[in-house]
């Protein structure tokens, strides 16, 4: 059955005037109907440069209307829209750039300096906050009506790069079926309406930033305010001022938040939901939201599926916790031990996970793409539990999964607890190879500033609440962690630098 996969231009036609889209900085807004003509006029542009379907549009830029001008554009000519991380180094971005190869790169002219040592070919790059690329808007303005595209709803919308720490970057094809279905699960799951609006802080180029909030609130006929460089104030600001009802912050910006004066003397008179998602959240980060009298909850997801996967009402989240709630509408999840069989309940295994809002391939990259997608379910390679109400609980990398004495020890429970400490802000957990217990664990810390813990009574604390095979060996206390290019604590280089302090070779 064919059905209709420009959902914007039926969403301009049901509310023309309604706001869709606000640049925080300069206060700029556009409405739907504005959205969608110049989405229409960048799509003709990009048919009179020869773009086809299937070809690649990159765009390098920081947050701004620029990626839904691509995105739907790309969604009208049966382009795939690549939005590229700038937070790369300029060799992780020219790897990118061969592997898509792009037919048109689009740049902000901050990145001038860094896409002409990767990219040569100037008549196919356009910098999007130049005269040329607001010109042609409005030189194609009204130049294409809707016409006939020959597109499916397994046609490739957009592509996004994942990262990790081991291996180069996978771009992970998002079909017009995924990226529609993500919206649609959302909007029914987590009751959004075209009364919703938030604020994007998350870069765009990944896909909590795009396809978390943003585009869900965008099919439902809300309102995106499009912002970048985060600070506590500004957050508040933007919240307040646009009377924000639904946000997504990753949980350091949540630490940064909670901690700040500003956050104690704010009143959120709109907002009805505080969301994490990206890592596990503190404790103190629910109890500081519950204090202000605030709904907070965590999420799971990646950018193979959705990314989003669950629900949990804000009242259960708060009794239940770490969780990330019960399948939304429409998926199926499922956990498996290395059988393949389903776990039993508070049982650990694989999480795996099937739906219309998963990605269709990783691009050039067959093996990968069968290492994931197997008899129709996405094995994610997170490991996760269902406790006896139905509630899922994700417990960590299975990668990462430790083993001690022939005891499996989950780095995230350790991390939990040590972040429940007052004086501990970030903790990490890794297992480092021992002759006698096979592994031992072992943690690195971030204290909080002005804090004094030493390595004993940190271990005291794990004591407290963990069996003592989980109780870390060796507990390094450092000034931060090392990030991945995603924001993610990069425990790959952690464990090296654990490895070379204890005289051993990094594995490489």
């Amino acid at each position: 059955m064919r059905w209709e996969l420009d959902w914007l231009e039926k969403r301009a036609s049901l509310t023309p005037k309604a706001a869709a889209i606000i640049d925080a900085e300069t206060g700029q807004d556009w409405s739907y109907r504005e959205v969608n003509d110049r989405a229409k006029a960048i799509a003709a542009w990009l048919e009179t440069e020869g773009v086809k379907k299937g070809d690649r549009i990159a765009l390098l830029a920081p947050n701004g209307i620029c990626y839904f001008d691509l995105l739907f554009a790309c969604g009208k000519i049966g382009a795939i829209f690549v939005p590229l991380n700038w937070r790369l180094s300029v060799d992780e971005l020219a790897f990118i750039i061969k592997d898509c190869e792009p037919s048109i790169l689009a740049i902000h002219s901050s990145f001038t300096k860094e896409v002409t040592m990767i990219w040569g070919e100037e008549d196919r790059c356009i910098q999007i906050d130049g005269t040329r690329f607001s010109g042609l808007i409005e030189k194609f303005a009204g130049q294409r009506e809707k016409r006939e595209i020959d597109l499916e709803e397994e046609d490739p919308l957009a592509m996004i790069y994942t990262g990790g720490t081991t291996g180069k970057p996978k771009g992970a094809v998002l079909s017009h079926r995924a990226i529609i279905w993500n919206s649609i699960s959302t909007i029914a799951s987590w009751n959004l309406t075209n009364e919703d609006r938030t604020v994007t802080y998350l870069p765009l180029f990944h896909t909590g930033g795009l396809n978390a909030l943003s585009v869900p609130i965008l099919m439902a006929g809300g309102t995106v305010v499009l912002a970048n460089d985060f600070t506590p104030e500004s957050a508040i600001k933007n919240v307040i001022e646009h009377k924000c009802t639904i946000v997504l912050f990753v949980p350091t910006m949540h630490h940064m938040l909670v901690k700040s004066d500003c956050f104690h003397k704010a009143v959120f008179k709109d907002i009805k939901l505080f969301l994490s998602g990206g890592a596990p959240c503190p404790l103190e980060i629910y109890e500081a939201y519950k204090q202000k009298g605030i709904a907070f909850k965590e999420g799971y997801g990646l950018t193979e599926a959705g990314p989003n996967n669950f629900y949990i009402d804000p009242l259960d989240a708060d009794v239940k916790r770490g969780s990330v709630g019960k399948p939304m509408l429409f998926h199926n999840i499922r956990i498996l031990d290395v059988a393949g069989n389903e776990t039993g309940e508070d049982e650990v295994g694989e999480l795996a996970i099937q739906g219309n809002h998963t990605f269709s391939y990783y691009w050039k990259n067959k093996n990968a793409t069968n290492d994931t997608l197997k008899d129709g379910w996405l094995y994610t390679g997170d490991l996760a539990k269902r406790d006896r109400d139905g509630y899922y609980y994700i417990v960590g990398r299975k990668k990462e999964m430790i083993i001690t004495g022939g005891e499996n020890v989950y780095p995230l429970e350790i991390e939990h607890w040590l972040c429940a400490h007052p004086s501990i802000r970030e903790a990490a957990v890794v297992g480092i190879p021992d002759e006698k217990w096979g592994e031992v664990v072992t943690a690195f810390i971030v204290l909080e500033e002005g804090a004094d813990l030493g390595e004993q009574d940190a271990k005291m604390h794990c004591r407290q609440k963990l069996g003592g095979y989980k109780v870390p060996k060796v507990i390094h206390t450092i000034g931060q962690m090392p990030k991945t290019h995603v924001g993610k604590i990069d425990k790959k280089q952690l464990k090296e630098d654990a490895l070379s302090a204890s005289g051993q070779k990094p594995v490489s």
